[in-house]
């Protein structure tokens, strides 16, 4: 589904919608921003390096933000012939040598056994 397939006034889908990557990334610079928070201090001693972790925090939301647009934009769709028939591997047939299928050899001997 493309942008121009899509009818006024109803919701997006996840995947088109800006909403997802957005949450994905705030999610990520929210880590970010604690995470470098207490480790960039040093210890409860020191004052907490809060310029630190907004940067920290603005490099994880615009990486993660780009990743997260990268990877949507690779998305596609397979085509429908993809899912429909049994597949190749879905069921084994009994034949062909295994024991007890008609066309297999009445001899248990291996070719190399009477030498």
């Amino acid at each position: 589904m493309t942008v121009a397939d899509q009818t006024p006034g109803e919701p997006r889908k996840m995947r088109t919608s800006v909403k997802g990557p957005l949450m994905f990334s705030a999610f990520f610079a929210v880590l970010a921003f604690v995470a470098v928070l207490i480790f960039a201090s040093g210890g409860s001693a020191r004052a907490p390096r809060f310029d630190l972790a907004f940067t920290g925090a603005g490099i994880a939301f615009i990486v993660s933000l780009v990743v997260a647009a990268m990877l949507s934009m690779s998305h596609k769709e397979n085509a429908d012939y993809l899912g429909k028939g049994s597949g190749a591997n879905l069921s084994s047939k009994r034949g062909h040598g295994s024991p007890g299928s008609p066309d297999s050899p009445d001899e248990t001997e291996t070719p190399d056994a009477g030498r």
